[in-house]
């Protein structure tokens, strides 16, 4: 395994968390989670890792972090690209610029195909 101190600069979820843990126990592959296995990082931290980090915010409003960029697509079909190698305060939205569409579809496929119930209103408990 990683050897103390090691630093793995790959992004992750706090949803690898549990396949994780069950891989560490010996427990089986629970296929139903969404989140990834990080024992490969764990014995190799320098590994290649195409895996993205997605966040969601409510329904439809999903974040795709990748080692270098951040695509975000908004229930109203609005976007967002950050490109973190030139610019990671995001202050530059790179999603109108044609020559990142590739970029984009390449983050695009990595958006959830579930998503949350609607919620009327948000003021209401869950």
């Amino acid at each position: 395994m990683t050897s103390e101190k090691t630093i793995c600069n790959r992004q992750v979820s706090l949803l690898d968390i549990y396949p994780t843990l069950n891989s560490l126990c010996g427990l089986s592959e629970q296929p139903e989670l969404e989140g990834s296995n990080l024992t490969p990082l764990l014995k190799n931290p320098k590994m290649q890792w195409e895996k993205p980090a997605i966040t969601t915010c409510l329904r439809n409003n999903h974040a795709v972090r990748s080692q270098r960029y951040r695509y975000i697509h908004y229930a109203d079909g609005t976007e967002e690209l950050y490109d973190h190698k030139t610019d990671m305060n995001e202050w530059n939205n790179l999603a109108h610029d044609k020559k990142y569409s590739s970029v984009i579809q390449e983050h695009k496929r990595w958006l959830p195909g579930k998503n949350a119930p609607q919620v009327d209103d948000m003021k209401k408990p869950f």
